[in-house]
């Protein structure tokens, strides 16, 4: 039996399918999205963010009722859960916990957030007389030591970049950013980018493999640098993409 030159072009060769368009990306819409830390400056101004972009939002706390009450100061539906609870009913999990702490709460929420999309945007820093300096883990980085400790999760890495303080005023109507987005599948990265595009003029760019989330989670030491010469809340936009 033969293949007709019609299916598989002219010379025998079969046709390659179109490179997908990588802003083509998923309706998340109707995700919920649960914030680890989300009491704090960095998870409260994502959870703010996202629910005022129509997020259904989960902030987690170690305390119920600390994560109720900065639930109930951001209004806009957010909900407010201990971290189990909030991991539990979130179909994506954002770690906004300090670093202190990163290890020792992923580890107790193993169970939770197993099957879960798991974005990690935690930035091992230390701090000294000379200023904000970039701490590297023994696994690489946060987001690779989240992968080592939640095998059973989709970790991925973003939203390192952004200034709280931007975040969480209420008089900016936009954050005008880049996010970048760092994971080992593409439908997961897909996802995170979706997510990050929910806030106005914000925007997920695909930034590589989780190996890679060092180099970005150290960036945040000289974005503090910025922000303390120029008095500023600094981002990134990555051009000509």
């Amino acid at each position: 039996m033969t293949i007709s030159d019609g299916a598989n072009g002219a010379n025998g060769a079969v046709k390659k399918a179109p490179a997908k368009d990588p802003w083509d990306l998923p309706d998340v819409s109707g995700l919920v999205v649960g914030v680890l830390g989300g009491t704090g400056d960095q998870g409260r101004g994502l959870a703010y963010r996202l629910a005022k972009a129509g997020q259904r939002v989960i902030i987690g706390s170690r305390a119920a009722e600390r994560a109720q009450t900065a639930a109930a100061e951001l209004g806009l539906g957010v909900e407010g859960a201990d971290n189990a609870e909030c991991a539990r009913r979130s179909d994506i999990v954002i770690v906004a916990v300090p670093w202190d702490g990163h290890a020792k709460t992923l580890e107790a929420l193993r169970e939770e957030l197993a099957g879960k999309l798991v974005v990690d945007c935690v930035n091992p820093l230390g701090f000294d007389k000379q200023g904000a300096y970039a701490l590297k883990p023994e696994e690489g980085s946060a987001a690779e030591q989240a992968a080592a400790l939640l095998p059973e999760s989709r970790v991925t890495a973003a939203f390192h970049h952004l200034s709280a303080v931007l975040l969480s005023d209420p008089e900016i109507a936009e954050i005008d950013t880049d996010v970048m987005v760092l994971g080992d599948k593409r439908a997961d990265t897909d996802i995170v980018q979706a997510l990050a595009g929910r806030i106005p003029s914000m925007r997920g760019v695909f930034a590589g493999r989780l190996r890679n989330a060092h180099q970005v989670e150290a960036l945040v030491a000289n974005l503090i640098s910025v922000n303390r010469r120029y008095k500023a809340h600094a981002g990134l936009r990555i051009t000509d993409v």
